[in-house]
């Protein structure tokens, strides 16, 4: 285990939580930000980015379990992010999308934020967010971020507008 908040633990993507991970990737509606749901391959290229970053960096995104049912219901973590010219620490997060709505994703976010400040001793950190996807820009927000700039991102030949929502280690209060 990473850490813990009140209804969640956080701990790193293994090869047993594949399935779990289809579940959330394989979905047309929780990847409308990705330009629909990946392949069995692009869950396994997932995935086994998330292992190669715990190993380079020391975390990566996260399995989120709930607590109660000791089920895998999204990922969130930290992974470094190109932003224009620069790399960035970003707070990721991903949910199946039978959990919305319940606060899940702000209470895991949050506790990577803290994570970022606490345990890394960054000084800054994001989220990097698709301009169509209000939920996670309401996460965003609620996480204490700020919408910084944008850049259009290039992918499966899509150009896609993008925010950059930034916190920093002197704006948190406690």
């Amino acid at each position: 285990m990473i850490f813990e908040t009140e209804r969640l633990y956080l701990r790193e993507l293994n090869e047993n939580d594949f399935n779990s991970l289809s579940e959330i990737l394989q979905d047309d509606e929780t990847m409308f930000a990705y330009e629909g749901a990946f392949s069995d391959s692009e869950v396994r290229e997932w995935l086994d980015r998330q292992i190669t970053r715990y190993r380079k960096w020391g975390y990566g995104l996260w399995a989120v379990i709930l607590k109660e049912n000791n089920k895998l219901i999204g990922q969130c973590g930290l992974t470094i992010q190109q932003w224009k010219e620069t790399e960035v620490l970003e707070i990721g997060y991903l949910f199946n999308k039978t959990y919305w709505h319940n606060g899940y994703a702000i209470e895991a976010a949050k506790a990577c934020k803290n994570y970022a400040f606490e345990v890394l001793k960054a000084k800054e950190v994001c989220s990097i967010i698709r301009d169509t996807n209000i939920a996670s820009q309401k996460v965003a927000t609620n996480n204490g971020m700020i919408k910084k700039d944008t850049w259009i991102k290039h992918y499966k030949d899509v150009d896609m507008p993008h925010y950059r929502y930034v916190i920093n280690q002197k704006q948190i209060t406690v």
